[in-house]
């Protein structure tokens, strides 16, 4: 008799060990945990920590509550100023209501995954190419709104869209590059211009200034020639403009004309009589020289008298 009692005690507890075994449950802290009895769905949800269902009779489904990230493929379309593209992106969402996700879409991530790569395309149709490569954040708003839309209803909530990469032709790069290197070189020809124009200024008012102080452009000319120096060659080569000796000349101040007319004349030897050019400068810049009255005396012919009005001897 008590061998058969302590054969059923211990029988009881195999089998409550075993029964426990079968319907314990742990739901993890970022889970949420639907029970369904004989297919039909119980309205609570079970909280994460241990739970129990009955064997045989529930079934237990655990929902993961954390953010997902979905890649989404890359979409090849065309843009709406007729560009082949290829956009890829990445989908953030998270389940908020277990049991829509689970009862109302039979696999919730396919279904996310779909929408977001119909939603991509219609997005690069009705985008232009300059949006897709400068105004993504626009793109992504208008794109998680089309996504979050059917998403609703699933018990799905989009936090976030990004688009990833735009994969242009290698043609379309080659233009565009082309069209960056034209600007950035009509920016650099518009800086030059205008450093061209400063300088002319600039180069107005020294000449303005050296102009009213004639040793000024001296001073310039021996900077000049100290940095031209000062590189270690053994060939100097200085242009000296004519300009600049005119200018020299005007700027120095005139010899005095009573000094050159008080001056006597040199003598020469007693047999010779002065030269044409002692003539010309005794006598002055006024007086003709003797070569130019001997040009202008006339050319007499042969058996002609020197002077006409006097008769042969």
């Amino acid at each position: 008799m008590v061998e058969e009692l302590l054969t059923a005690v211990v029988a009881a507890g195999v089998g409550a060990l075993v029964y426990m075994g079968a319907a314990a449950r742990v739901v993890k802290q970022y889970e949420r945990g639907l029970v369904f009895r004989f297919g039909r769905l119980r309205e609570e949800i079970r909280p994460p920590g241990f739970t129990v269902i009955v064997p045989v009779i529930d079934r237990l489904r655990k929902v993961n509550m954390q953010i997902v990230t979905l890649p989404v493929p890359a979409q090849e379309g065309i843009t709406r100023d007729n560009v082949t593209v290829r956009v890829d992106a990445v989908v953030y969402f998270k389940v908020v209501d277990p049991a829509s996700a689970i009862v109302a879409v039979e696999d919730y991530r396919f279904a996310v995954s779909q929408m977001a790569q119909t939603s991509l395309r219609s997005i690069i149709g009705k985008s232009d190419l300059d949006d897709l490569l400068s105004n993504r954040e626009m793109l992504n708003q208008g794109l998680e709104l089309m996504i979050d839309s059917p998403a609703v209803g699933w018990g799905v909530q989009i936090d976030r869209v990004e688009i990833k990469d735009v994969s242009l032709p290698e043609t379309m790069k080659r233009s565009m590059a082309r069209q960056a290197e034209a600007d950035r070189e009509r920016r650099a020809r518009v800086i030059n211009a205008d450093a061209e124009l400063q300088a002319s200024h600039k180069l107005a008012e020294a000449a303005e200034v050296m102009s009213e102080q004639p040793a000024a452009l001296q001073l310039r000319l021996l900077h000049t020639i100290v940095a031209v120096a000062a590189e270690k060659n053994s060939t100097l080569v200085l242009p000296f403009p004519v300009e600049l000796l005119r200018f020299l000349e005007r700027a120095a101040p005139p010899p005095p004309a009573a000094a050159a007319r008080e001056e006597p004349a040199s003598a020469g030897p007693a047999s010779e009589g002065p030269g044409p050019a002692e003539v010309d400068t005794a006598a002055g810049t006024d007086a003709p020289s003797a070569l130019d009255a001997a040009a202008e005396a006339p050319v007499l012919g042969p058996g002609q008298p020197p002077f006409p009005d006097e008769s042969p001897p």
